[in-house]
């Protein structure tokens, strides 16, 4: 079975082709930010390239087809590891050489400072400047390092809704906070390890997210179980309530008769005046009623019945018994 995180990716690349979906400059800042959160920018014989490693082979096929079509890059498999936390074979995929190193240019990913080039890890203002191209981003960032977790469907869950993508940086994770601070989404940042984790966990904040990113089915799906999981709540705080109730009428109730039986065992019931009588005769003769059913029995009101009971416990603790 799919995880919700799987679906996502699947869904957006669906949304994105080679040929169809996205416009060069959305292409570009998607895959700007795929390859800094599944892999990065390294260094070998004086030569920069780059590296993707993933686990799902469709986002691979996805990120090859661009490189290929777009940028006239070719990959080629630099290795293969069995991943103990996910359970599943990862590809590492390369590509080196003075092409990769122009295509990191205009990606944002490697700079030029007179003779020297240089690893970028800020974001580049022209790969996020207007809202499609920060959609990108973060469908990029997505399908390279993120995941999204929904509670159980059950009553009793022991997941929440989590939102997160994973960056190689602090630097890069900060900027990426920011550009979520454009479409009014205030996001967490920690460290984890030797990764810096974007995250959110507010079930609206990442229906807003998966709305950006184009994802109408992942959409659809989260707002129907945030719609049960508030429905299976609302009636779990009602029973709660309505057991709370039941409990403390039936405590009432206890003090209550054991007030009358003092009072009957000691100087008597006849003692008591005629309306205090026909309040204790009330209650012996229905142990379990509302303090509610007895005032409509006796013809009074509620609260001139809480009056009268009131009296019947201070006679019993003036008694000497509680």
């Amino acid at each position: 079975m799919q995880s919700f995180t799987e679906e996502i990716k699947k869904e957006i690349i669906a949304n994105v082709s080679a040929r169809s979906g996205l416009s060069d400059e959305e292409k570009l800042s998607l895959l700007s930010a795929f390859i800094r959160t599944s892999g990065g920018v390294f260094s070998r014989e004086g030569r920069f390239g780059f590296e993707i490693i993933t686990e799902n082979e469709r986002t691979a096929e996805l990120a090859t087809d661009l490189l290929e079509s777009n940028f006239s890059l070719n990959l080629t498999v630099s290795g293969a590891k069995f991943d103990l936390m996910s359970g599943r074979d990862k590809l590492a995929f390369e590509c080196l050489g003075t092409e990769a190193e122009n295509f990191l240019i205009k990606a944002g990913l490697l700079k030029v400072d007179g003779a020297q080039k240089l690893p970028e890890f800020g974001i580049a203002d022209r790969l996020i400047e207007v809202p499609n191209l920060k959609s990108a981003f973060l469908k990029g960032a997505f399908l390279g390092g993120g995941s999204c977790t929904l509670p159980d469907e059950g009553l009793y869950s022991r997941t929440g809704y989590h939102f997160e993508v994973v960056f190689q940086n602090k630097i890069t994770a900060g900027e990426f906070c920011e550009l979520l601070l454009d479409f009014d989404i205030l996001a967490k940042l920690v460290t984890r390890k030797d990764s810096a984790v974007v995250y959110v966990k507010r079930n609206e904040v990442i229906s807003e997210l998966l709305a950006i990113m184009g994802c109408t089915r992942s959409v659809e799906k989260l707002n129907n179980l945030a719609e049960m999981k508030d429905k299976q709540n609302n009636a779990n705080r009602v029973n709660n309530c309505s057991v709370s109730n039941i409990d403390k009428t039936l405590t009432a109730s206890v003090n209550q008769v054991r007030a009358i039986e003092v009072i009957s065992r000691t100087i008597g019931l006849k003692s008591l005046d005629k309306l205090l009588f026909d309040v204790a005769v009330c209650r012996l003769a229905d142990k379990n009623a509302s303090m509610q059913e007895l005032a409509e029995r006796l013809k009074i009101s509620k609260s001139c019945l809480n009056h009268r009971m009131r009296k019947i416990l201070e006679i019993a603790r003036s008694l000497g018994q509680d």
